[in-house]
């Protein structure tokens, strides 16, 4: 396996609306062991395609709290089939956005149909953190960053600090 290197913030491949995964084969598989080590190694709970720099549209998810054994979702070609009026709010991170934080306000509870690491097609009912966690990784899917369900005052300062940093490092 190998980790993979992350798009960091203002990379404007994070805008990028990611293309449908074709097939299910041996070298998407290994792709998806290599973008869950990335995640592992990083440490994050999500993680899109995108966010290695391939727009596809492939997501991975594992919730399990350290100490417990990892317990990996899949989500290929994922789409919401349906939300929830009922709204909840969580302080959400990015790790390509690393160390800011903010709360964002999203459906409690989602409906979502995606392939699986097998190739077969998946109905996902989620709420509480995994429904939060597939809504931040699908907007990735969509070029949509959690920073833009927050103030555009806010965001933009995010944003300018990133833009700041990554000049800073050439």
């Amino acid at each position: 396996m190998t980790i993979k290197p992350l798009i960091i913030l203002p990379d404007p491949l994070l805008r990028q609306v990611s293309a449908p995964v074709e097939r299910v084969d041996a070298e998407l598989e290994q792709f998806i062991d290599d973008m869950l080590e990335t995640m592992y190694e990083a440490p994050g709970i999500g993680l899109a395609a995108i966010q290695v720099g391939v727009p596809r549209r492939l997501l991975v998810i594992d919730l399990a709290k350290e100490g417990e054994e990892p317990a990996p979702l899949v989500f290929i070609n994922p789409e919401i089939l349906k939300s929830s009026d009922e709204r909840s709010v969580y302080e959400e991170g990015c790790l390509s956005i690393p160390d800011y934080y903010a709360e964002v306000e999203r459906p409690a509870a989602i409906t979502v149909k995606s392939l699986g690491r097998d190739g077969k097609e998946q109905l996902t009912e989620a709420d509480g953190l995994l429904a939060t966690c597939l809504q931040h990784e699908i907007d990735h899917l969509n070029g949509v960053l959690f920073i833009d369900h927050i103030s555009r005052l806010k965001r933009e300062m995010v944003i300018k600090r990133f833009t700041k940093a990554a000049r800073q490092k050439i």
